[in-house]
């Protein structure tokens, strides 16, 4: 492999709900969207910046669940943005929820939000560079 790359595949109960959040809280693009018959998303495709996500309806029957019929998800998603708190007020504004409000930490600008849809999101922003000791000294106290 030459030039792999690595894009998550989100698994969500209701596709078409979700491009639109994705649409509206991070400025997402979609590039491509199939449904079956029956009017599921079996695979939609969208962009943000360079970055390339994909998403789908769950389907009980093939054991694509979403983290609402989990319980939750296993997986955080990390973007990293130039303004976390403009991302995370949209995503709020869109029905995210809070579950760590974005602050300044010893190791950049973050926060993390629950989409409507149960995946978990870290919005962080460089604030400027912190060495990897100072950083171990702010996780030791417990930041």
């Amino acid at each position: 492999m030459s030039n792999p790359t690595l894009h998550p595949h989100l698994i969500v109960s209701d596709a078409a709900a979700a491009i639109e959040f994705y649409a509206k809280a991070f400025g997402a693009t979609e590039n491509e969207r199939y449904t079956h018959p029956n009017g599921k998303i079996v695979h939609a495709r969208l962009s943000l910046g360079d970055t390339v996500f994909t998403l789908k309806d769950e389907e009980p029957d093939a054991q694509d669940l979403a983290p609402t019929a989990r319980g939750g998800s296993p997986v955080i998603l990390s973007l990293r943005v130039d303004d976390a708190h403009a991302v995370g007020a949209a995503m709020e504004k869109a029905g995210a929820t809070v579950i760590f409000p974005i602050d300044d930490h010893p190791y950049g600008r973050m926060g993390r939000l629950r989409d409507p849809f149960g995946h978990v999101w870290i919005i962080s922003q460089d604030i400027g560079v912190a060495s990897p000791e100072e950083i171990q000294r702010a996780v030791d106290a417990g930041a």
